[in-house]
């Protein structure tokens, strides 16, 4: 095994599914993939373990799950009544950026969309331990988003660190493409956000671009959020980010309707991952 330059962590050669990390410190695993389409840098991506106890364990959090989000729309806000804001978090994972936005914003009723249930059941019991009541959790896909929300309910939404599908093929997937963005801007009140953050720097470029093309306003965007220290609150994955040196972009995205401009035609090009 080949050592890297941190404490406890080692590197091992997984053949054709990139390179394993294994930190001794928190025995977690993580997967390392070489995203040559992007030709800049490794690609980190934490593997769950399988809960155990999974049902009970959702069954006692069940005051924090919305089961059925589809029969919300328009009556989210009855959930918390004293909130005066109403936002989305795409892809929880195990919460703590979740949790920690909720305890610290008490005015905002903040639903967290997870598809994987063995994060969000670590991120409901974070909820249930803090008594947090402003904070609920719906295990639904967000490309369905537009069946749990009314036209415009929303006041803002947070992406952080979503899948950066670097292949060309799978460009519509990302969550910043412009087929989620008109989504996103049917249930976003006109005027609302979109906080947007990621890791990877390739994918950040292409958001930036789809905003463009959509006619969305950016503003305080920023290539590397925590240069002079840390700002705002972490997840889980940009803290071992942030301590791997890898700078974190984020920038916010002004809601607004828009006509859902055509897919560039560009000259096709081999998809370097796929190619090797």
């Amino acid at each position: 095994m080949a050592g890297m330059n941190l404490p406890g962590v080692f590197e091992v050669d997984g053949g054709k599914k990139g390179f394993f990390k294994i930190s001794f410190d928190s025995r977690q695993v993580f997967c390392y993939n070489k995203l040559l389409y992007f030709g800049l840098r490794e690609e980190l991506v934490m593997r769950m373990r399988k809960k155990p106890n999974l049902a009970p364990r959702m069954e006692r959090c069940v005051d924090w799950w919305v089961r059925e989000p589809e029969a919300m729309p328009g009556r989210w806000r009855d959930l918390a009544p004293a909130c005066r804001s109403l936002w989305v978090e795409v892809g929880c994972g195990k919460g703590r950026f979740t949790v920690e936005t909720a305890a610290a914003n008490p005015d905002m009723l903040l639903i967290a969309m997870e598809r994987v249930p063995d994060a969000m059941v670590v991120a409901m019991e974070k909820a249930r331990e803090l008594g947090l009541r402003n904070v609920f959790f719906v295990d639904i896909d967000v490309a369905r988003i537009e069946e749990c929300f009314a036209p415009g309910e929303l006041d803002g939404m947070f992406i952080n660190f979503c899948d950066p599908w670097p292949r060309k093929k799978n460009a519509k997937r990302r969550l910043t493409h412009r087929g989620f963005l008109d989504k996103y801007c049917r249930v976003v009140r006109q005027g609302g956000e979109i906080h947007f953050k990621t890791d990877n720097s390739p994918l950040f470029e292409f958001s930036l671009e789809e905003f463009a093309a959509c006619g969305l306003e950016t503003k305080n965007v920023t290539r590397n959020l925590h240069e002079n220290g840390i700002v705002g609150i972490m997840t889980g994955y940009e803290e071992k980010f942030h301590a791997l040196g890898t700078p974190i972009n984020r920038c916010e995205v002004v809601c607004k309707p828009f006509l859902l401009p055509p897919e560039e035609k560009k000259r096709p090009e081999a998809d370097t991952e796929e190619a090797q």
